[in-house]
């Protein structure tokens, strides 16, 4: 397969991916589909880091943009092919944000998942599963330690999992692109003349 046709394919990929993990991240700041505890501080802490909006997200639409739109750079000393080298490492430089942004987004989902929700029990706000190292998750008897937020469990539990499987795809994205890029600048792209012409 051409390394631009493919690096287009991906990027196109990514547009969905970045969407849902903005969208699971905004969701996870209405717990039991509520404000309140937003405006009061009860959330999280993981929450406030904008893993899916930024990391999984933002960071994301630049590679996606980037790929899609792939082209040459323009030859240099009337070289062809080494404008096409230099659009498929721009690639690459764009593929390492990507990873960037969703590495750190699969990292925070990881973590937050392992310390749990922050919600209210009988001792008051806290988060009650934090010292059990993710073993919670299996647990289902002990989530009604949780008195609020309603559900705040499963609500974490499917939110942050969906951030995980999302910024892992990103992740195994952006490293095909780096892998192609590499192999596009160095090997050159396999696309035919009429290709480049159509996409000139």
């Amino acid at each position: 397969m051409c390394s631009r046709s493919c690096a287009r394919c991906l990027g196109v990929t990514l547009i969905p991916l970045a969407i849902c993990c903005i969208v699971a991240n905004i969701l996870l700041y209405f717990p039991d589909g509520k404000t309140q505890y937003a405006q009061d501080d009860e959330l999280t802490q993981y929450v406030w880091y904008f893993t899916g909006i930024v990391g999984g997200g933002i960071l994301i639409f630049l590679p996606a943009l980037v790929f899609m739109n792939i082209g040459d750079c323009g030859g240099c000393c009337g070289n062809e092919g080494c404008g096409k080298s230099c659009a498929m490492l721009g690639s690459v430089l764009a593929a390492l944000i990507g990873l960037a942004g969703s590495g750190y987004c699969f990292i925070i989902s990881a973590l937050a998942l392992s310390q749990g929700p922050r919600c209210l029990t009988v001792l008051g706000w806290g988060y009650p599963f934090a010292d059990r190292n993710g073993k919670y998750l299996t647990d289902r008897d002990s989530w009604s330690v949780c008195l609020e937020p309603a559900h705040v469990v499963e609500w974490n539990i499917t939110l942050w999992s969906i951030l995980l499987a999302l910024s892992g795809l990103e992740v195994i994205i952006c490293a095909i692109q780096v892998i192609n890029g590499l192999l596009g600048c160095l090997c050159g792209s396999c696309c035919n003349s009429e290709d480049y012409s159509m996409n000139a």
